[in-house]
């Protein structure tokens, strides 16, 4: 069989989990197969990518472009039309399908941290990310809202009203904000760190640093934290199993 490549977009492509834990899966399980990263400065580049590497069979998205990436696709899995971002995309046959695996390693990798209590959420960020973990929230039957600096109206909040008071009704805080990155590390979303309890469970998106300044604050207020890396693991995974079923 020849050589099967596979590859990430996004822009820029600073760190990145994905190449690293797939040419380890190809070593070690010893599958002829490399994966590479391709930062665009822009997604109207996406075509001419792949004219210019005919071997990929498939990709993954990252940052800013898993909704950009959409009109340049040719089918849509039923997730991704519900909810309107792609993470995954399978070449085959000529023929570009996008894929979400985010919202099931969010999913899976928070429910077993899910209390009683855990009714209502605040997804912090508006992005391509806080779509998949909104769908899976609904799958869980968690209400929520987005927390967002533009303009706010219906589902949406405004950073500034986030009081104390909201805080005690929203015990489930989900970031998925560069915020805490590189070269955002040190920096937090603004929120009342001060009026988190141990009834509240922070989940940041971010996987490194392990700990971002979030997920430390929610700490010192004893509230349960957990980073991403279990979510990327599984959305990695589940990657692999659409590129190849």
């Amino acid at each position: 069989m020849a050589k099967s490549f596979y590859g990430l977009i996004g822009y820029p492509i600073l760190q990145s989990f994905s190449p690293g834990y797939f040419n380890e899966k190809f070593r070690r399980e010893g599958i002829d197969a490399e994966y590479s990263t391709f930062p665009l400065e822009t997604i109207d580049a996406f075509p001419e990518l792949l004219k210019a590497n005919p071997g990929l069979c498939g990709m993954n998205v990252t940052i800013p472009y898993k909704t950009a990436v959409i009109p340049f696709l040719d089918a849509l899995s039923d997730d991704v039309q519900e909810m309107g971002a792609v993470n995954c995309i399978l070449l085959k046959d000529g023929k570009r399908i996008g894929y979400n695996t985010d919202w099931v390693g969010f999913h899976d990798s928070l429910k077993p941290l899910l209390k009683s209590h855990h009714k209502q959420a605040l997804i912090l960020g508006s992005g391509g990310a806080a779509k998949a973990v909104a769908y899976a929230l609904r799958k869980l039957g968690i209400t929520y809202k987005v927390v967002t600096r533009g303009p706010a109206d219906g589902p949406m909040l405004r950073y500034s009203s986030i009081t104390p008071a909201v805080l005690q009704q929203y015990t489930l805080i989900i970031n998925t904000t560069p915020l805490g990155m590189a070269p955002n590390e040190g920096r937090a979303p603004e929120l009342p760190y001060e009026a988190l309890t141990d009834q509240h469970l922070l989940y940041d998106v971010i996987y490194n640093p392990a700990e971002t300044k979030f997920l430390q604050l929610g700490k010192a207020q004893g509230a349960t934290i957990k980073n991403g890396i279990d979510m990327l693991h599984l959305q990695a995974e589940g990657s692999w199993k659409i590129w190849n079923g």
